[in-house]
């Protein structure tokens, strides 16, 4: 069991975060050569879907950004690539609630703290999860997908994109609310692979981030999505109904995009990256880009929303933790 007080401990250190031990100036002329964006997990992903679209629009407003992939352990690995590097501002993380949330309070395994060896930069985008199951499941709303998995304990798999990610959160959320708990979790090493194993029935339920890609599956028939676990449907499809409309009462669940930085890294080039964000955002085109994929713009892109939003994230999903009594493995 988590201890609660760690993991709220987390959270203050996320919303005071390490300013004093920051470098009061930079070096000058940054960006002078190509900044490096870590996306700490697999190709094809949400980190993808945000991260490529926004290393593309810094072109004309930061400078050349080159993507890197580099998954493993749930985000840990590419994570720990950015807290070794200089703290110049020429490595950055796209992080989310896995990353920074979910692992932390995962018992410690880390070999880093996300909340004091990151400087948040900007939340870029909300993203939407939402449960989906295989055609062939006989299943027509999520209360009646609880319903199946209760009286079928052990018949039922779903997949998420990894122990301690944010859909195997949300599927055990899930599994509480409905007292289903036989349903046996199934988590991969990305969202990639546990999408094809829905769409050929291998698996019959996943709980996925929403993507274009997503969206186009469901409109297709090659997977039902039940539904989304935001507190309000999204843009980009607002045919879905949430989760609590489903009649699955307390089954909220978003994950987060956003930008960070080794800690110690200048205050200047946190608020420089900070602005072509706030910049990129104001770009219509661009945002309807990021809306189209499934996810929802977040409206603040300033350093002290993301430490405040994450930190706020930290404290909720303790006391759900607490709550279902889980432990992440």
């Amino acid at each position: 069991m988590i201890a609660r007080r760690d993991v709220l401990g987390l959270g203050l250190a996320c919303l005071g975060g390490p300013i004093g031990l920051r470098r009061a100036t930079a070096q000058g002329g940054y960006p002078d050569r190509p900044i490096k964006l870590v996306i700490p997990f697999p190709p094809g992903g949400i980190g993808d879907a945000v991260g490529r679209p926004w290393a593309d629009k810094m072109k004309s407003l930061l400078g050349q950004v080159v993507v890197e992939n580099q998954g493993g352990a749930g985000g840990v690995l590419g994570g720990a690539a950015v807290v070794h590097a200089s703290p110049d501002g020429y490595t950055l993380l796209l992080g989310n609630l896995g990353t920074h949330v979910l692992l932390p309070a995962a018992g410690g395994s880390a070999p880093y703290d996300p909340a004091k060896d990151l400087d948040a930069i900007s939340i870029v985008v909300i993203a939407a999860l939402a449960i989906v199951v295989h055609p062939s499941l006989s299943v027509p709303t999520l209360k009646d997908l609880g319903a199946y998995a209760e009286a079928n304990p052990g018949g039922l798999s779903y997949g998420s994109s990894g122990a301690g990610s944010a859909s195997h959160l949300t599927g055990e959320l899930f599994k509480s609310l409905t007292h289903a708990r036989g349903i046996i979790s199934v988590p991969y090493k990305g969202g990639g692979q546990m999408i094809n194993d829905v769409i050929s029935g291998h698996i019959q339920m996943g709980v996925v981030n929403v993507t274009g890609q997503i969206l186009e599956l469901h409109r297709a028939g090659k997977v039902r999505m039940l539904a989304v676990t935001t507190p309000a449907r999204i843009i980009a499809a607002p045919d879905i109904p949430t989760a609590v409309e489903a009649g699955i009462p307390g089954m909220v669940a978003q994950n987060f995009i956003g930008l960070f930085a080794p800690a110690t890294t200048p205050e200047e080039i946190i608020a420089q990256v900070s602005r072509a964000t706030h910049d990129a955002m104001a770009d219509e085109a661009f945002r309807q880009r990021l809306v189209a994929s499934g996810f929802e713009p977040y409206p603040d892109s300033s350093p002290q929303a993301a430490r405040q939003f994450v930190g706020g994230e930290i404290a909720r999903w303790a006391r759900l933790i607490n709550a279902i009594g889980l432990k992440l493995e």
